[in-house]
């Protein structure tokens, strides 16, 4: 059994976990790069891989999809009011014919959603975000965990120094517990009937 590494805040005043796993550092920790490698939603949940990934995109010119990708997730999650205008910020941006990110979506999904703002509402792109999102897991994906960016990060990455077990008192040397009170019963017992034979017996 190892201690937490680098330790508990829970348990202890040690904030350094919290500062090793900010949402932007100067260099995550191996086990937070290595976890990105588990599965595209891990590497898109994770402020520093999206970040790390977009550096990537952008090098390989296809950071268009990852930017859509950001900004069907702002209208999701944003103000109610401002549904409208970003929806249609999304439209002219990445949607419209000529625009200056434009994204390459199938035909059906696409007809679909410029049908659908018309009417915005928060959910309005999640079929055509969908679609970005496999074409990335299918393709950029890949090449990412494959390139040198993410290899070089990777061996770079912190490993903190596990935590002094003393600091967890489940795992320090336990110490000789007392009998239980059947067993001191059942010694008490066999005593007195040792002495009861020997005054017999005399």
């Amino acid at each position: 059994m190892k201690g937490c590494l680098p330790s508990n805040p829970w348990i202890t005043d040690d904030i350094q976990y919290w500062n090793m796993n900010a949402d932007v550092v100067a260099m995550p920790t191996k086990l937070r790069v290595e976890r990105w490698g588990f599965s595209f939603m891990e590497l898109l949940n994770d402020a520093m891989g999206r970040r790390e990934l977009m550096t990537y995109l952008e090098k390989e010119f296809s950071a268009e999809n990852l930017c859509f990708w950001q900004a069907c997730e702002d209208v999701r999650h944003g103000e109610s009011s401002k549904i409208a205008s970003k929806v249609d910020e999304v439209y002219k941006q990445f949607l419209a014919p000529g625009a200056t990110r434009w994204v390459n979506i199938d035909s059906k999904t696409m007809e679909k959603t410029l049908e659908g703002i018309k009417r915005p509402h928060r959910f309005v792109l999640d079929d055509a975000q969908l679609h970005i999102y496999f074409l990335m897991k299918k393709d950029s994906y890949p090449r990412y965990l494959r390139s040198d960016l993410y290899k070089n990060l990777l061996a770079k990455a912190i490993v903190p120094q596990e935590t002094k077990k003393s600091v967890f008192p489940f795992m320090r040397r336990q110490r000789h517990s007392s009998p239980s009170p059947a067993m001191m019963t059942h010694t008490a017992d066999a005593q007195e009937d040792g002495k009861a034979t020997q005054q017999s017996q005399a």
